[in-house]
């Protein structure tokens, strides 16, 4: 099978990481209120509510986001919805930095959730739409990377803002990468598949020939294409139609195992944990939570190397199991089955461990197949609906958090989230299709 040139892999990187900024702006933008929040308190006296609010609201907006983000693609193309993300993180970055009152600062938190939520239903399926098949998973995983990578920059915009504690700095820092993907992705395309879908078989045709290996390859893609396009207008109810119920299960039911077994608990609440565990100054808690976003970011390139190889089948169930041991383990060593001395190195290798085994596996696979497995017509409306799963699975766990360690205790929470990733075991073992290698019309065959 012929592959493509250089110089086609080149654009299509180019394509997939200008696209994948807004991954970027989704973990700086999640990530840098840990640190902001601190400063933004010394110069309002928050209530313990508008605390909340302001550190919530992102997942609040993104919520909403992703609703209006999936119907909107289908209806004006992946292209556009994409741009108008990066706007939108542009106006909330000046925004914030502007802004005048707590209310101004929740409101402005809002509207960045919002765009996190367009731009977490949209970018993935803009790359799987450009890729081709055999190296589909490690493009689209450069949007999980990009997302490990902001999270990771928010930490260090943190310590690097601990003297001038400039909280309206980091947020309009966000500015910068919103501005360059608007101004880059404006001379991109459109989906070869939004394209076809809206009856524009001829340009489609034209730039699958710029980005695939020959002309027949592109011609057999777009012949793919067409047999599965629907002309109909999709409807809200035919998500819960014999043809797409099944593949809605898988993606709703991955992108809610991603945030119940605790993966945002670990991120916003690192530092909190390694001082549970013992850890006694601020800087050496916050030191550790670095490496944990360090790890995240190398073990994402570890995804992007096997996706295409081992597959995603694989990679979830074996990522998962890493993820369940190493909260159970967690567990234990909260339970004081150790001495208290052990408690925090066990803190450390666990939950490096957990971020590892998660940045290989539901980190970028939650994505992944939610970007594969629907069917064209309806993919942005069914890929809207998950996202939405997925924030309102994060809103839900960093909202218990605090009190679920009040009731069931340290063990016990991490015990819990640790359960949850063995069932997930199982509902991955049933019910996820392997998609490694097979075109996204093959894909959307498989579940008739």
């Amino acid at each position: 099978m012929a592959r493509e040139s250089l110089k086609q892999r080149i654009i299509l990187a180019v394509i997939c990481c200008v696209t994948a900024i807004g991954g970027f702006l989704f973990g700086y933008d999640t990530g840098v209120i840990s640190g902001a929040i601190l400063y933004i308190k010394q110069e309002y006296t928050l209530s313990i509510i508008q605390e909340e609010l302001i550190i919530s609201m992102v997942s609040l907006g993104a919520i909403l986001g992703a609703i209006l983000g999936g119907p909107l693609c289908d209806r004006l193309g992946r292209k556009k919805i994409v741009l108008s993300s990066s706007l939108i993180f542009i106006i909330s970055a000046i925004g914030l930095s502007l802004a005048g009152s707590v209310n101004g600062i929740i409101g402005w938190r809002f509207l960045v959730g919002l765009a996190i939520g367009v731009s977490s239903a949209t970018a993935p399926l803009y790359i799987a739409e450009l890729s081709p098949r055999h190296i589909r998973g490690g493009l689209v995983t450069i949007n999980q990377l990009f997302i490990t990578i902001g999270i990771l920059g928010s930490y260090l915009i943190g310590f690097l803002f601990v003297e001038s504690q400039s909280w309206r700095i980091m947020f309009v820092i966000a500015g910068i990468p919103a501005a360059f993907q608007f101004l880059i992705m404006a001379f991109f395309p459109e989906s070869p598949r939004h394209l076809t879908n809206i009856g524009q078989k001829k340009r489609a045709f034209t730039l699958l020939k710029k980005l695939r290996a020959t002309k027949e390859d592109a011609q057999l893609e777009i012949a793919h294409i067409e047999k599965k396009r629907n002309t109909k207008k999709p409807r809200w109810s035919e998500l819960l139609s014999k043809k797409v119920r099944p593949a809605l299960l898988v993606g709703v039911g991955v992108t809610v195992i991603q945030q119940i077994t605790g993966i945002n608990t670990i991120i916003y609440y690192a530092p909190t944990i390694f001082k549970f565990a013992g850890v006694s100054s601020s800087e050496a808690a916050l030191l550790a939570t670095t490496w944990l976003g360090i790890i995240n970011v190398l073990m994402t390139f570890v995804a992007i190397y096997l996706l295409d190889k081992v597959g995603r089948k694989p990679l979830l169930l074996f990522g998962l199991g890493g993820m369940a041991i190493s909260l159970i383990v967690l567990g234990m060593g909260f339970n004081q089955i150790v001495s208290n001395k052990l408690v925090g190195i066990i803190a450390l290798i666990c939950l490096f461990a957990y971020i590892g085994s998660f940045a290989y596996s539901l980190g970028p696979i939650g994505w992944l197949l939610n970007s594969e497995i629907y069917p064209l017509h309806i993919r942005g409306k069914a890929m809207g609906v998950a996202t939405c799963a997925n924030w309102v699975a994060n809103f839900i766990v960093t909202a218990t958090f605090l009190n679920l360690i009040n009731i069931l205790g340290k063990a016990g929470t991490f015990w819990l989230y640790g359960a949850i990733g063995i069932l997930g075991i199982f509902f991955i073992w049933r019910l996820v299709p392997e998609t490694k290698g097979k075109s996204l019309e093959e894909i959307e065959e498989f579940w008739k």
